[in-house]
Formats: C-alpha cells, sequence, structure tokens
C-alpha cells in the first residue's frame, strides 16, 4: 500500500504494518474526539513515526496514486478532525 504524509511524500507499506498502525489510528481517534490536545499530538507523532519506519520510502519524482493519506507532521487537532470519515485515518 502506498501511503502519504502530506508535506513529506510517499511510503510503501506491507498490509502486514496495518494492526500495528491501526492501533494508533484507533488512540488517535479517541483523543481528538475527548478533545486531549497533548495526547493527540503525541499519538500522531507516533502514528507518522511508525510510517516512516515501518515503510519505504519512495523516490521524490515517484508520483503512484496514494490509497491513504495521513496529516503533516504539524497539523492540528481540528484540521485533522476535517479529513477523517468518522472511522479514523486508516481503514479497517
Amino acid at each position: 500500500m502506498i501511503v502519504r504524509i502530506m508535506g513529506e511524500g510517499q511510503v510503501k507499506l506491507a498490509d502486514s504494518h496495518f494492526a500495528e498502525l491501526n492501533k494508533l489510528d484507533d488512540d488517535l481517534l479517541a483523543e481528538m474526539e475527548s478533545g486531549d490536545g497533548e495526547s493527540f499530538r503525541r499519538t500522531l507523532d507516533a502514528l507518522l513515526e511508525a510510517v516512516r519506519r515501518l515503510g519505504e520510502p519512495l523516490p521524490d519524482d515517484a508520483l503512484e496514486p496514494s490509497e491513504l493519506i495521513l496529516p503533516a507532521p504539524d497539523a492540528t487537532l481540528d484540521e485533522v478532525k476535517e479529513m477523517l470519515s468518522g472511522k479514523g485515518l486508516i481503514p479497517g
């Protein structure tokens, strides 16, 4: 799966990593619903770091269709709320 982190680029991730990412996504959704900005920031950072660590960066000139788009590292809680479909950032 190709994942885009807004403002950074694309990463290729194996489907086997989605259980770990879904846990962070669930935590992020709960923190957003409760309005816990400090925990939201920590979890967003952890989610993006996990994608970077587990994925293989694509070259900057690669333009693959992204199956998943994650917010920029400096995105606010309100900006991320606007991105959500109500089920988190990561499907499943």
